[in-house]
């Protein structure tokens, strides 16, 4: 026997309700299957529940955009950090400046590596050090690292963290708008149980398929399980089925 499926997207939710809404404004109270209180329901319900899921597509959509550009200011930076400290290491390889210098930027005096710069995490604790090191060296009189120089790095460094800041508030946006629609979704599938619930019992008389076929009318999707759908001819009570 056909079972009916409920909506599992939001797509699907929206579509029973919209069907349920329609069939409300072309039958009048005493032809329609379902009651005119969760008719009114449905009609606060439904643009409420649309604009939100709306506005939760829109935000991942222009997160999945800005995380795009956010990627390419990353890259920059993170360049301009690596190549800073290579040209500091290069320089006291030829000899042009003491390992010492290395301390100024929060690296051991030995060490010769440039430091992790994988995460957002790692560009902000390294573009600070550095950028403070510099800074703090150079107001002492110390000779400037060029190529890139402090001011060239500090450059791409804030237009990181300002896009980075960007990114953490659209992200609190967006997760707002996500737990919205998820806390409205419980009361979608409540509301469409309840209608469909209605919709089945308004029709419980008829002959089964005769039932079915009014309640799909209004939005109710039924289908077969596998192992039914080669023999839905046949008049043949075919129980529950796991």
């Amino acid at each position: 026997m056909p079972y009916r499926r409920l909506p599992n997207t939001d797509s699907a939710r929206i579509r029973a309700m919209r069907n349920a809404q329609d069939m409300g404004s072309r039958q009048t109270p005493g032809e329609l299957a379902f009651s005119q209180s969760t008719l009114m329901q449905i009609r606060t319900f439904l643009p409420v529940f649309e604009q939100a899921v709306n506005n939760q597509r829109n935000y991942q959509k222009s997160q999945i955009e800005r995380n795009k550009k956010f990627q390419d200011v990353i890259k920059k930076t993170r360049l301009y950090l690596s190549h800073f400290i290579q040209v500091m290491n290069m320089a006291v390889a030829r000899g042009e400046m003491k390992p010492e210098i290395r301390e100024a930027f929060g690296l051991k005096k030995n060490d010769k590596r440039v430091p992790d710069l994988n995460t957002e995490k790692d560009l902000i604790l390294w573009g600070k050090r550095i950028i403070e090191g510099e800074e703090a060296r150079l107001a002492s009189g110390a000779s400037p690292i060029t190529n890139p120089t402090i001011a060239r790095v500090k450059v791409h460094f804030q237009d990181f963290m300002r896009v980075w800041q960007d990114q953490q508030h659209y992200h609190d946006i967006f997760q707002k708008a996500h737990e919205k629609v998820a806390n409205l979704r419980k009361d979608a599938d409540q509301l469409i149980v309840n209608l469909w619930n209605q919709i089945e019992a308004n029709f419980e008389d008829l002959k089964p398929d005769e039932a079915r076929e009014k309640a799909s009318k209004y939005g109710i999707k039924y289908v077969y399980r596998k192992n039914e759908k080669l023999r839905p001819f046949l008049n043949v009570n075919y129980g529950d089925v796991s």
